[in-house]
């Protein structure tokens, strides 16, 4: 059986910042796993190198599930974002280890492929709708099949998802956060007119998505899912904040347009009630936040049987090591339905070589054994870590808001 003789934290900031496990295995092979925390990295940093790490030596790297359950209940503090990241990164890892001994992608370890690809969707974003629509235009012709449109809302000096003019949108874009000012009514004003745009354009051929970034309430959120339903959205993202599962009831008795969230959440109570009275349509947790492929894979076959399928979160805060594993899990479940796609860098896929390739509109994990991605070691040193934080949204009274 292959021991864990080490594990390393690696923190590095080619353009953003990245947590990194590598577990090493008395049989010289080692495994990646990830454990970003965007704005909070060094938070999960910090628990796995000085709580979790101690616990990995000695231990059989094949017990995926045993480890995953001692490192869980063992905790005694369940859950939360920093503690499901970092049991996340020693999943991932551990299921990288098991592939490359096995000679096998993790996606055959998980019941081979459901698929021949996973269908991702771009970003398409600028100032206003005509900016967006070229954006969108662009995302087409790269073979995209799936874009979501995010446009600049008119009385707004800036709004989520739009990035400013020339750069590439990252949001934690600061040493301290940004604030920027939000107001719903103009929002609800702009929107339906994105998509009547979006649809005249781009015709009926293309899968359209929108993020609402939980800015609305369940009424608002209402309305506005009644008002995009002549444009045939793909699905409205994380309508309003799902602490209060039940918020998503009043939605679902307003609206057919398609429901998705949980990007934020990071176990599958988060969702029990939205999955079991069918509140939702797709499930967005992702393996970093969720606890790794083995939980995602309990929230996924629990998210089948209430007809709920997965769209998991796929921002440029993921890194390519979490990219890898969210195909691998997306090409083997049978209720997958899209894979959100931001391109990472070049920077920083030169500090992580990988073997997913994109397609015609789909990705692929590859074949190679395990998740396929490695770390450049040297290169990653180069890139210290710099603090960055997600901005904070206020009214235009002043009052704190849903970001």
């Amino acid at each position: 059986m292959p021991r864990i003789t080490a594990a390393r934290v690696i923190v590095t900031c080619p353009g953003r910042n990245f947590v990194t496990l590598k577990i090493e295995t008395d049989e010289g092979i080692y495994g990646l796993g990830d454990a970003t925390l965007n704005g909070r990295e060094l938070a999960v940093a910090s628990y796995l190198a000085d709580h979790v790490v101690p616990c990995l030596i000695g231990r059989d790297a094949h017990r995926i599930e045993d480890v995953w359950q001692y490192l869980y209940k063992g905790a005694y503090w369940r859950r939360g974002p920093v503690t499901m990241a970092a049991i996340a990164a020693v999943d991932t890892a551990l299921w990288d280890i098991k592939g490359k001994i096995a000679g096998l992608p993790v996606y055959q370890l998980l019941g081979g492929a459901s698929r021949d690809g996973c269908m991702v969707y771009g970003h398409a974003n600028g100032r206003d709708i005509e900016e967006t629509l070229d954006d969108a235009r662009r995302h087409v012709e790269q073979g995209y099949k799936a874009v979501r449109l995010q446009s600049g809302v008119p009385g707004l000096a800036a709004t989520y998802g739009v990035a400013k003019h020339g750069k590439r949108y990252e949001p934690a874009d600061a040493d301290l956060p940004t604030e920027s000012l939000w107001s719903t009514s103009k929002y609800l004003r702009s929107a339906p007119a994105l998509f009547e745009a979006g649809r005249e354009a781009l015709g009926w051929d293309v899968h359209l998505l929108h993020d609402v970034h939980h800015r609305l309430t369940p009424i608002e959120a209402a309305r506005l899912g009644k008002d995009l339903e002549p444009y045939r959205l793909f699905w409205i993202e994380d309508a309003t904040p799902a602490e209060n599962q039940a918020n998503f009831r009043l939605i679902r008795q307003h609206t057919t347009t398609p429901l998705a969230v949980g990007e934020i959440f990071n176990s599958v109570w988060d969702a029990k009630q939205l999955i079991e009275e069918q509140l939702i349509d797709y499930i967005r947790a992702t393996v970093v936040h969720a606890g790794g492929i083995t939980h995602l894979n309990r929230l996924a076959s629990f998210a089948a049987m209430h007809n709920v399928r997965t769209g998991c979160h796929g921002a440029t805060d993921l890194s390519p090591v979490c990219m890898a594993a969210a195909l691998h899990f997306g090409l083997s479940v049978p209720n997958f339905s899209i894979q959100e796609l931001m391109p990472h860098t070049a920077e920083t896929d030169a500090v992580f070589p990988h073997a997913y390739r994109f397609a015609d509109g789909l990705m692929h994990p590859g074949d190679a054994p395990g998740l396929g991605v490695d770390i450049d070691e040297a290169l990653a040193a180069k890139y210290e870590y710099k603090r960055a934080y997600l901005p904070v949204n206020r009214l235009e009274d002043g009052t704190v808001w849903d970001w």
